[in-house]
């Protein structure tokens, strides 16, 4: 069954200010109430983002997100389809979950926040406080998701560890993506900015201990978004 035949959204125009979070829900709540029957193929990005009067890129954030809960699936060269009604247990990010993340990113960035703190160079708090500084006014999800990813592997770059920077760079991907559907969903942006600015003042500080804590209490409030997403599933 094709979406695009069987079910349209039948919304307003969603606001700009808004667009990706609105266009996540609507869909979320179509699939998960049943409207959209199981097999359904999505309409292409072209026709949603004509039906919700959007951007392309708009949808495609969306889709991301629903693919990221498990509710649909995309098929190179066939489209996109919903394949459950219930959202995973856990993200669904690429090649890593949300568990895989949350087991393993206190033991990598943690302990490269504290090393930041030691061996930084002027040029790694000036990348830093850039990043920081281009997120708090960056209004566009998608850009700041990029500069989201960007900020985390500058602090393992910033450790001076090439082990910590290299395993960053290599689920930078899968941070990006969770970053994506925990902000559509949560809005947690200025949360995160906050905690951002947090981790460099400690950095810039050489405070290793307040640093990793700060670090930590960031990762943990991203922990508790990711539980908030999936706490409909039994």
């Amino acid at each position: 069954m094709n979406l695009s035949d069987s079910w349209t959204p039948g919304q307003q125009p969603i606001s700009r200010t808004s667009a990706s979070e609105a266009v996540f829900q609507s869909l979320r709540t179509a699939i998960e109430e049943q409207r959209i029957p199981l097999g359904s193929k999505l309409g292409s990005e072209a026709s949603l983002a004509a039906d919700y009067s959007v951007s392309r890129s708009v949808i495609r954030e969306a889709l991301r997100s629903c693919a990221a809960l498990g509710l649909t699936r995309t098929e190179t060269g066939r489209g996109t389809f919903v394949v459950s009604h219930r959202p995973n247990r856990e993200l669904v990010l690429g090649g890593f979950s949300s568990s895989d993340l949350y087991e393993a990113r206190p033991h990598i960035e943690i302990p490269a926040a504290r090393l930041a703190a030691d061996r930084h160079t002027e040029e790694d708090l000036e990348r830093l406080r850039g990043l920081i500084e281009q997120m708090e006014v960056e209004d566009d999800a998608a850009a700041w998701v990029e500069l989201d990813a960007a900020f985390h592997a500058a602090v393992a770059r910033a450790s001076g560890n090439s082990v910590f920077d290299r395993v960053v760079g290599d689920i930078r991907d899968a941070m990006a993506r969770q970053s994506e559907t925990v902000n559509l969903v949560t809005g947690r942006r200025g949360a995160s900015n906050l905690e951002h600015r947090l981790i460099v003042e400690a950095i810039a500080s050489g405070d290793g201990d307040a640093a990793g804590a700060a670090m930590g209490e960031h990762l943990s409030k991203v922990q508790q978004a990711v539980s908030l997403i999936v706490r409909s599933t039994p």
